[in-house]
Formats: C-alpha cells, structure tokens, sequence
C-alpha cells in the first residue's frame, strides 16, 4: 500500500508550521504534498496533486472554507483546522473526517490520525451537504482573534490576544509587544488589524495599533503631539494628527 498523502490549507504561518511539524511526529509514513496559505491555492493543490486527506482552514483568504469544501466534492477524506468546535462538532456528524481546534493538541491530533487511519480504506465523503454550516462557521471564526501563536525561542507559544499592549509595525511583519516582551509574527500590521476587534485595539499612527485596555495614561508633547503610555512599558506610543480624535474627551 501507498503512503498516504495530505496537503495542509492554513492561512497562518506559525498554525501551519506546528501543524506539519506535528504530524510528522505523530504519523511519519504521512507524505505532505503541498502547504498553501489560501483558498484558491487549495483548490489548485487538490486538483493537482489529489491527496488522500486535506487539512482545511475553515477561515482563509481569496476563497473561504466554504467555498472550497463544496469544489471538493469528495476528493479527499477532510479534516477542519478552526477554533469554534460548536461548528466542527456539527461538520464532523455530517461527513468530516475530524476537526483540529487551534492551539494544536498532540493527544488531539492523535485521536484525529487514528480515525484518518480507519477512514482511508473507504470512499472520502461529498461534503456538498455542510453548505450553510460552514457559511456560520466562517462568520465566526472571522469576527476577531482571540489568541496568537507566536515564536518563544525554539518553542511556539500561545497569546490571549486580550494580553498585547500594542502592536507595531516592522518591515513586512509586526512586533506584538506585552507587558512581558515582545513577540515577532510573520503577518503584517494591516492583516493583523483586520483580525482584531476595532473597539478593542484602536491604530493610533499608521505603525502602532493600541489595545485600549493596556493605556495607562495619554501625554502632550511639547510640540503638541500626543503620546501614549500603556501598562507595564517604558516606552511612549506616536498618536499621529489623523487619529488624534480618538482621544478627543481626553485632552
């Protein structure tokens, strides 16, 4: 028998590193053809390269969740990568393999392996039927983060988004910046603000988006600017003259 084949469809690069690296781990034999970042990319991939079994992201860009399960049409026994298990639990009662909930657990994908093992030998199922399930599940998981993975040294480490004090721009990534350090993400400061609640991080200058929560106080510059302190940091934030207003009844 042939080594089974999968390709892996997770729009953030950490998410899918620890996915890939874990797999390896737990099932060797498992030969991942292709890891892409986005739905149109997916959709290629099954359509080139047709694996047994495909890890799908439920919320990613260019085509969502939901539209590539219904190309799918029964090309690959699936397995759903989300952080809302109410949907995956449902999805997996109407023909997914199995689902993943991020933050990767290794007992988790264990358990999901063992069921993929079982499940090879048979027909992948039509996933035509989970339509309007994923389209709620998409909703969800595209309202707001409500935790990042982010390197620690050799090591992955999970981040409540509720503890960054403010991102800030760098280069191409973002520095994710907490009362404890400071944490670099491969994303750039305009897709991570996207993911981020709006009434909850506040971009103060076109580098530096702030969470509310963590400002501590708001100073004038001598020169009439304002400036930010959050919690627990030395360092004052740039609030640029088009994003002034938002401190407005602060002043």
């Amino acid at each position: 028998m042939n080594a089974p084949t999968a390709v892996i469809a997770e729009d953030e690069p950490l998410v899918r590193t620890e996915l890939r690296d874990t797999l390896a781990m737990l099932w060797p034999e498992l030969l991942i053809l292709a890891e892409v970042g986005d739905g149109i990319e997916a959709v290629r991939a099954i359509e080139r390269l047709r694996p047994d079994v495909f890890f799908l992201d439920i919320h990613m860009p260019g085509l969502d969740g939901l539209e590539v399960a219904q190309r799918l049409n029964g090309r690959a026994h699936t397995v759903l990568v989300t952080a809302y298990d109410e949907y995956a639990l449902s999805a997996f009662e109407q023909g997914v393999v199995d689902y993943v909930l991020k933050p990767i657990s290794v007992p988790r994908l264990r358990q999901t392996i063992e069921r993929l093992r079982a499940r090879l030998r048979d027909p992948p199922a039509d996933l035509s039927g989970l339509s309007e399930l994923l389209r709620q599940a998409v909703r969800a998981e595209a309202k707001y983060l409500r935790w990042l993975t982010v390197p620690h040294g050799e090591e992955l480490r999970v981040l409540a988004v509720a503890e960054i004090s403010y991102l800030r721009a760098d280069t191409k990534y973002t520095t994710v910046v907490t009362p404890h350090g400071a944490f670099l993400v491969t994303s750039s400061l305009r897709q991570m603000r996207e993911k981020l609640d709006p009434q909850v991080f506040w971009q103060i200058h076109r580098s530096v988006v702030v969470n509310v929560a963590a400002i501590e106080c708001i100073y004038r510059s001598f020169r009439g600017r304002l400036e930010v302190k959050v919690k627990a940091r030395d360092e004052l934030l740039p609030v640029s003259a088009a994003h002034a207003y938002l401190f407005r009844e602060s002043r």
